[in-house]
């Protein structure tokens, strides 16, 4: 089983080992992260080999300043505006891939772009120590549930890695809105723990939402994601026996009385505060052997857009798995 270390006194060790090429799990202030060096191939190969997620799948590279950015990404005034806005923290830019950098070209998926964050914390100093971007996808078997706490890698992943650093409990709790930059026009590949609404705001632009079943050119797009292994019944009215709840706010769907468990996303109605739970209450009432989870309705502005994404890719009727090339 993976070694967990507090991440006060990790940096060395957890760089040491991924310049190594090793898989390192490490805390964002979104959700873990299962890191490799982003310039090395074999290491980022197995990555999707410790998560089973398909090749065509793309991961975010995670830097440690804008100097490493620039240094794999083209920043044209629009990116570097949502750059000095937002970073570090819970943004990604899909940027163009610069001429001659040293990214594997599986953190692409061959693409001609890349997505590149600077996130907040432990995980930056590691790639400020070991002077190499991050490849991290979410640090979970792919398709499941994506991990918010240090003992959830453990659960899904300690026998397939030797190091898992312990951060606590993610701050905000979902994975990072992922926006493409390009002529001039933003386009959201993904919500996140960045509402569209503050983008635009700070752009004096619109954000344009993909279509439904765009190509996929970021994590996340795939319609089958973050799933567990019960089902999800999204927007629920009432609770049917033996279903287990997960709830939002103050006032409660029928039959509550009926639900097997039962989770509070944010019981004073808190966005922020139920997108920090979204995952862990979903862990919870996957354990609790129910076969289906009934989810109450969720207000869709705000954190909500991003909430409301990875339930509805939760319910989403699942891909099968290939051998080596499973459903992410």
């Amino acid at each position: 089983m993976a070694r967990i270390i507090p991440a006060r006194g990790a940096v060395e060790e957890a760089a040491e080992r991924l310049s190594r090429g090793e898989l390192v799990a490490i805390p964002t202030e979104t959700v873990y992260g299962l890191a490799a060096d982003a310039t090395n191939g074999e290491a980022v190969a197995r990555i999707f080999e410790a998560k089973n997620r398909p090749r065509f799948n793309p991961l975010i590279a995670h830097v440690a300043d804008r100097a490493m950015a620039e240094r794999i990404a083209r920043f044209d005034a629009l990116s570097s505006l949502l750059a000095d806005r937002f970073w570090p923290g819970p943004l990604t830019l899909v940027l163009p891939l610069k001429a001659g950098s040293r990214i594997s070209s599986l953190v692409t998926a061959g693409l001609d772009t890349i997505a590149v964050r600077m996130p907040v914390g432990v995980a930056r100093d590691i790639a400020a120590r070991l002077d190499r971007p991050l490849a991290a996808p979410s640090a979970n078997p792919s398709g499941k549930l994506s991990a918010t706490t240090a003992a959830a890698v453990e659960a899904g992943l300690g026998d397939r890695i030797s190091l898992i650093v312990d951060g606590g409990a993610a701050r905000i709790g979902v994975e990072s809105t992922i926006v493409r930059v390009a002529d001039g026009q933003l386009t959201l590949l993904r919500p996140g723990g960045v509402p569209a609404e503050d983008i635009e705001a700070a752009t004096g632009k619109p954000v344009r939402r993909s279509e439904t079943g765009a190509a996929v050119e970021a994590p996340g797009m795939l319609a089958s994601h973050y799933a567990p292994a019960a089902r999800l019944r999204l927007e629920i009215a009432s609770v049917r026996p033996g279903e287990a709840l997960l709830a939002f706010g103050p006032h409660r769907a029928n039959g509550v009385e009926k639900a097997m468990a039962t989770r509070n996303l944010s019981a004073g109605g808190d966005l922020r505060e139920a997108a920090a739970n979204l995952f862990a209450h979903l862990h919870e009432l996957d354990a609790s052997g129910a076969a289906t989870i009934a989810v109450e309705p969720v207000p869709g502005d705000g954190l909500g857009a991003a909430i409301n994404d990875r339930l509805a890719r939760a319910a989403a009727p699942r891909e099968p798995v290939v051998a080596g090339n499973g459903a992410s």
